[in-house]
């Protein structure tokens, strides 16, 4: 089974995604966002810190925004939480903020090919993705850039789920 886990931010979509997966046994837990820096952002660090210590301690954890090549290496489950984090470390990594927004679609559209691709075959995979479009309209064109490449990502990765899951204030609907 594939399911691509959504919902807004803190809805509690993190932790139904450890549930799903927490009698699997080895879990191989990708994170695809930047490392955890207490210096230089005391806040992701907290945040960073707040999902480890809400996943089980004997889950190997792979920090890589190469998620279709993690996939590929894991030998069982997996769970990749959140490909929110995983386009913003591709877009900081190909330095596309500031590209027209068809080049950084078409890159995008790329490594999403690549994911999809990756998932093709694969049993026990869930991925956790931020539901961006339903509120204010960003005011920057890089929140807009993000908000639209993200809803280009999670209906690429929903159709090659089983199952979507939206995460509503900790409810879960199956879509």
């Amino acid at each position: 089974m594939r399911i691509l886990v959504t919902g807004g931010a803190r809805s509690g979509k993190s932790r139904h995604a450890v549930r799903l997966l927490e009698d699997a046994g080895s879990v191989t837990f990708v994170a695809p966002g930047r490392p955890a820096d207490e210096l230089d952002d005391p806040d992701w660090a907290r945040r960073v810190a707040h999902h480890r210590a809400h996943r089980p301690a004997a889950w190997p954890t792979v920090e890589t925004a190469d998620v279709a090549g993690a996939l590929a290496a894991a030998p069982g489950p997996v769970l990749v939480d959140c490909l929110g984090t995983w386009l913003t470390a591709t877009v900081d990594a190909l330095d596309l903020w500031d590209a027209p927004t068809d080049d950084a679609r078409a890159a995008i559209d790329r490594r999403t090919d690549a994911l999809c691709a990756a998932l093709t075959g694969r049993d026990n995979v869930i991925l956790v993705t931020n539901e961006v479009g339903s509120g204010v309209v960003p005011a920057h064109r890089s929140g807009g850039l993000f908000r639209d490449l993200l809803g280009a990502v999670n209906q690429a990765v929903g159709e090659a789920c089983d199952e979507v899951h939206l995460v509503v204030c900790g409810r879960v609907l199956r879509l």
